[in-house]
């Protein structure tokens, strides 16, 4: 395809001579027009690989007119070409990202020269932007592990997604990877080199969670002696991740709703707005369209999360990737353990594609390693790992009581039930050493001491 190029002056003898030079010496069509404004509509609409433009025209100078397209399409190459160019112009027009800038009368081997250099530069900008997008898919693939036809939509969902800068609102069961999945959006996007932060909202009280996000300033509360940023200023830049956002409260609601529509909040205590460059994921377990029924979740919030949905798939929708989820949890404990194990024997490969998941990707990693740790040969048995699966204290089946239960509830029962199993067979496991319990189950001791406590567990019993 031929290239393209754009050319904008008011004066129709300087855009007909330059079109009749470019095309005797290069071949190519220039594409003319006399006023900025009708420019950056054919740059908005068209792909155009270089613009020359005037800077003394009607309406909107050259200089203007090169900071609006650059902000339409970043990497842009614009020339100037002006009649009444200075030292100090020429300076502020390439500071703002003009890619040469030429006086009148201009040398006609000069102007040739430099168009033929900017469309080289063009192209090589164009490779590496390729390379660089290849790069970033072929990557993908090791990010989201699988073969399934599942995780291939997702990875092309993914590819879609991370080009774009929309609030993204990711769905799925526990234990499903949406952490990774809004890790992997950022890595990938535009904003990959702004920080990256995650809210693990259920885990921060409520009383300093508005606090928490927007930060504060000195006075503004008893023991607020210094101004502090909050986690959405830190994010400038970047993007934020609110995990679980169905806990967030209403009040907090209403300030993260401003944020999304204005990019700006106040923090506590202060009068002045503070900007904030954020890009929005949110993520959440739960039913939100019923938790507006039920009048804790505002519509209007979950309108503006809802740009773009992405649901995480369950471990049952996609069995045939649980023996490649095995190998790589396998490799990358045997080497962090310093175990020589070299795979599965095939009756343990059958019992994981078997055996319920109710806990996801995130059980299977933690059941691989813990049948790691105590694997004494070479190869991952069914034995060890039936030991290494918590499944002694659940119900083999579904209880028939269930099925007189709405979905939430029966959902919240199948969890109560499989956690309290889970936290008594590592206590059985350690002889009641919640510090060791913790370690196999791959969460803080803080964690599993809040559910022996939720839970009512006597870890006592089991030393």
């Amino acid at each position: 395809m031929s290239e393209r190029i754009l050319l904008v002056d008011d004066r129709k003898d300087m855009i007909a001579f330059i079109q009749r030079l470019i095309r005797k010496e290069l071949g190519l069509d220039v594409e003319g027009v006399m006023r900025a404004k009708e420019a950056l509509r054919l740059i908005e609409a068209g792909d155009y690989n270089l613009v020359i433009t005037d800077v003394k025209m009607p309406g909107m100078d050259g200089i203007t007119f090169l900071e609006e397209a650059k902000r339409k399409k970043k990497d842009l190459i614009v020339i100037i070409l002006t009649g009444f160019g200075t030292v100090d112009m020429a300076v502020a027009a390439l500071k703002k990202g003009a890619y040469d800038f030429l006086t009148k009368p201009v040398d006609n081997d000069r102007l040739v020269h430099t168009v033929k250099r900017a469309l080289e530069y063009g192209r090589v900008l164009r490779e590496k932007e390729a390379l660089e997008k290849h790069v970033r898919h072929a990557s993908l693939r090791r990010e989201l592990i699988g073969e399934s036809s599942v995780m291939k939509e997702l990875e092309e969902k993914l590819k879609v997604i991370a080009d774009t800068d929309e609030t993204i609102l990711i769905t799925g069961e526990t234990g499903t990877g949406k952490e990774l999945a809004a890790r992997t959006i950022h890595r990938f996007s535009r904003r990959a080199e702004g920080p990256f932060i995650a809210v693990n909202c259920p885990a921060i009280p409520e009383s300093i969670l508005e606090s928490e996000l927007f930060g504060y300033r000195k006075g503004a509360f008893t023991s607020a002696t210094t101004d502090r940023k909050g986690l959405f200023e830190a994010a400038d830049g970047g993007t934020i991740f609110l995990d679980e956002i169905g806990d967030i409260p209403l009040p907090v609601q209403s300030k993260l709703l401003r944020v999304l529509q204005e990019k700006e909040f106040k923090p506590l205590g202060d009068t002045e707005s503070v900007r904030v460059n954020v890009r929005v994921i949110a993520s959440t377990n739960q039913d939100i369209e019923k938790k507006i029924k039920e009048g804790g979740f505002r519509d209007d919030l979950y309108y503006r999360l809802n740009v773009i949905t992405m649901k995480m798939p369950s471990l049952s929708e996609r069995l045939e990737d649980i023996p490649l989820l095995a190998e790589y949890f396998l490799l990358e404990y045997a080497v962090e353990y310093g175990k020589n194990i070299t795979g599965f024997s095939d009756d343990a490969l059958e019992y994981l594609k078997q055996r319920p998941w109710p806990g996801n990707v995130r059980e299977l990693q933690n059941v691989i390693k813990r049948a790691v740790i105590f694997e004494k040969g070479t190869v991952i048995g069914r034995e060890v790992l039936e030991e290494s699966s918590p499944v002694g204290d659940l119900q083999p089946g579904l209880s028939p009581d269930l099925f007189g239960m709405d979905y939430r509830t029966a959902r919240e029962k199948i969890i109560s039930d499989f956690t309290r199993g889970y936290v008594r067979y590592l206590l059985r496991k350690t002889s009641g050493n919640v510090t060791h319990a913790a370690r196999l189950a791959g969460i803080e001791r803080q964690s599993l001491q809040h559910l022996i406590r939720r839970y009512e567990i006597d870890a006592s019993e089991f030393r």
